[in-house]
């Protein structure tokens, strides 16, 4: 013998299951959000770290390359070698709200000098 259910024996049920899955949903939401902003941020230092290696090996200035391409509050750091130029962009992503951490992404570049031509 199959037993019915007898309409509204369950009433409140789905109101209290969406207030208790509903902050794990705007938790997963966040992190989500969180992590293309660092991918974005991260494809942007790779891009400027390897413009600012590229000018730097061609003689012109290394850090004003990479700042253009860089993402807004980013740190270019510059390593002039003998046969190699490196440079390492570091920008902060916020997370989204004001009172949480600050993730750091980097992108670094490494391009050979190019020889100097006579004339």
């Amino acid at each position: 013998m199959i037993r019915r259910r007898q309409p509204g024996r369950d009433r409140g049920s789905f109101t209290a299951e969406f207030a208790a899955g509903l902050p794990a949903l705007m938790l997963l939401l966040l992190t989500g959000l969180t992590a293309v902003a660092a991918v974005t941020a991260k494809g942007q230092c790779v891009d400027a770290a390897r413009e600012g290696a590229l000018a730097g090996a061609r003689g012109e200035a290394a850090t004003p390359a990479a700042e253009r391409v860089a993402p807004t509050g980013a740190e270019v750091d510059v390593a002039p070698g003998t046969d190699t130029i490196t440079v390492e962009v570091r920008a902060p992503v916020r997370l989204l709200g004001t009172h949480l951490p600050v993730i750091t992404v980097t992108g670094r570049a490494v391009a050979a000098r190019e020889p100097k031509v006579p004339g």
